[in-house]
């Protein structure tokens, strides 16, 4: 009798193993459309849903030819065929920056540039990045090889060149690919971190302190 109730009960346990609550998805992939219904690929698992139904913490909000509106551990995603998401990795991270601004109401910081330091002017007016030979020298910048150019400074025309730097990066928010200008002589005295670095970030003053962020 006690076999018997034993069998039993590894009978009924077995039986509703396939109906426990699935994990949170690490992967969904869209791999076939149709109207109100799409093929998806959950964690290896190929699953047919009808809008409205739903496998581990997927449900097929809608769907037509093009694109699957899913929901995936309560947030909605429209994706398209073949397209998958990752649902393992951690929430966007926002790095932010605070900048005191100095008694000649300048914003100053260190950067790195091309992964050496230098201390740098945040400077809105200026398209791109701009230093002196001298500065760019001191940072390892083979600048001669950007294409020449010339720039207004106040001692008149002065010659100097285009290039992209490898990397700027303040605090941490680092940008590649900046484009920046090498000017003939000392000017500018301090690095001019313009708009080529700048317009990847998001900027925002308050109280004499400037606030440079963005979301990784």
């Amino acid at each position: 009798m006690a076999s018997n109730v034993l069998t039993f009960l590894l009978v009924i346990g077995l039986s509703l193993l396939p109906f426990q609550v699935q994990g949170q998805p690490t992967r969904v992939q869209v791999e076939a459309l149709s109207t109100n219904s799409a093929v998806l690929n959950i964690d290896g698992q190929r699953k047919m849903l009808r809008a409205g139904q739903s496998f581990a913490e997927v449900t097929l909000v809608a769907a037509d030819a093009k694109f699957a509106t899913l929901r995936i551990n309560g947030e909605e995603k429209k994706m398209g065929l073949s397209q998958h998401i990752g649902t393992s990795y951690a929430q966007p991270k926002e790095m932010k920056v605070t900048i005191a601004r100095d008694d000649r109401n300048q914003y100053m910081t260190n950067a790195l540039i091309n992964g050496r330091s230098s201390l740098v002017l945040i400077d809105t007016g200026a398209n791109i990045v701009a230093m002196s030979a001298g500065n760019a020298q001191a940072l390892g910048i083979d600048y001669f090889g950007g294409e020449p150019s010339h720039v207004e400074t106040a001692s008149g025309l002065a010659s100097a060149y285009r290039l992209t730097l490898r990397s700027v990066s303040v605090g941490g928010i680092e940008v590649e690919n900046v484009l920046a200008t090498v000017v003939e002589g000392n000017y500018p005295v301090t690095t001019l971190l313009g708009m080529s670095y700048l317009k990847h970030v998001k900027l925002q003053e308050h109280n004499g302190v400037l606030t440079l962020s963005r979301t990784h």
